[in-house]
């Protein structure tokens, strides 16, 4: 199973950092990239993606806001957050807005494969729902 993913972050470098890791796993397509939170809503809505792999701290629209908007879209895609801040209230507001997994953007190449993997298991299992209890501790 493939799973579709749109890659959000407004650090570029990282982004780009990301987009070559996932280049080399098996059963990954990136669908897209955005660099703020308002491109990633449209990217999402037009595009379909299974997962979105996405940040928090963006200008103008941040990561949550997005996933709010997301999580009430005809099309619910999973929502991966990857952040450098790791804070409790980060990790219970992506909760509360039901993300698959919250991961440290130092730790995302040990981290990410085995929660991608989960993703495509659910995906084969479960449909398109989200499920923020199967992934690593939002």
């Amino acid at each position: 199973m493939t799973v579709r993913t749109l890659l959000v972050d407004d650090n570029k470098t990282f982004l780009a950092a990301v987009r070559n890791f996932l280049t080399m796993v098996p059963d990954i397509e990136i669908v897209g990239e955005a660099h703020d939170g308002w491109t990633a809503v449209e990217l999402a809505k037009s595009l379909n993606p299974d997962l979105v792999l996405l940040d928090i701290v963006m200008p103008e629209m941040n990561g949550l806001e997005v996933a709010q908007v997301l999580k009430d879209s005809a099309h619910p895609t999973r929502i991966v957050f990857l952040s450098m801040h790791d804070s409790e209230s980060y990790r219970t507001a992506a909760r509360e807005l039901g993300a698959f997994a919250y991961v440290g953007k130092g730790e995302f190449v040990a981290d990410l494969v085995p929660i991608i993997d989960r993703i495509a298991v659910a995906m084969t299992g479960q449909g398109a729902t989200q499920s923020g209890a199967q992934g690593e501790r939002p």
